[in-house]
């Protein structure tokens, strides 16, 4: 079964930077690419940011864009997602999945902003 590796993470005061990657062997050659999605406490999880194969197709919610960047290295086989300006609000367990896979989630990394 395929499970993405996640890392990064951790905790920062609002405005500050944090950087998560999610590595998938082999995802390019199976699935359309890989989507960040984030669940607060008590909160539905919610879709964040995507990213498709060709490193174009790009998309992201309204409360993280500009502020939050996807990008991919097709060497790797691994995203990231690069978040600045943190704010309280986006305090979350941030997962990714492989696009086009239901069961491809990421085991989720902490994201702590406090204020």
């Amino acid at each position: 079964q395929e499970q993405p590796v996640q890392s990064g993470g951790g905790s920062v005061q609002a405005g500050g930077s944090l950087s998560l990657s999610c590595t998938a062997p082999g995802y390019p050659l199976t699935s359309c690419g890989i989507d960040w999605y984030r669940q607060a406490a008590g909160k539905s999880r919610e879709w964040v940011a995507t990213i498709r194969n060709d490193g174009i197709t790009i998309s992201y919610a309204g409360s993280v864009k500009g502020r939050f960047t996807i990008s991919k290295d097709k060497d790797k086989d691994t995203v990231y997602l690069q978040m600045n300006s943190l704010q309280p609000e986006d305090t979350a367990m941030y997962f990714c999945k492989i696009c086009g896979k239901p069961t491809a989630w990421g085991m989720g990394t902490q994201v702590t902003v406090s204020s």
